[in-house]
């Protein structure tokens, strides 16, 4: 018995699926800036698309179902970073800073 060829192993896929969402998770947790929570937050909507495209190259019937799902997952994300971005050139403009612990005035 041959092994399957590294493309066509889902548990690859997997794997670095949920590398990525642990990293990113890792990254928002610890990073102290907002920037580097942005960028934390993108590595997540990555792994959720390579997750939702691995199923559906090998689990779905219809290949046309993930496609669309991982297009309205880009489709969140640049509009994530676009609102996220503008509220990061805000703050920096109001505070002069982007670490978290300086901005204590947003305290609730």
């Amino acid at each position: 018995m041959t092994p399957l060829p590294l493309p066509d192993r889902p548990d690859i896929y997997y794997i670095v699926a949920a590398f990525l969402l642990a990293t990113g998770i890792f990254g928002l947790l610890r990073r102290r800036t907002l920037i580097g929570m942005l960028i934390s937050g993108e590595l997540i909507f990555s792994a959720a698309s390579l997750n939702l495209m691995a199923f559906n190259r090998f689990r779905a019937p219809d290949p046309a179902v993930g496609q669309i799902f991982v297009l309205f997952i880009m489709g969140l994300a640049a509009a994530e970073i676009a609102i996220a971005l503008s509220i990061i050139i805000a703050v920096y403009r109001n505070y002069r800073s982007v670490k978290t612990r300086e901005l204590t005035e947003l305290n609730g």
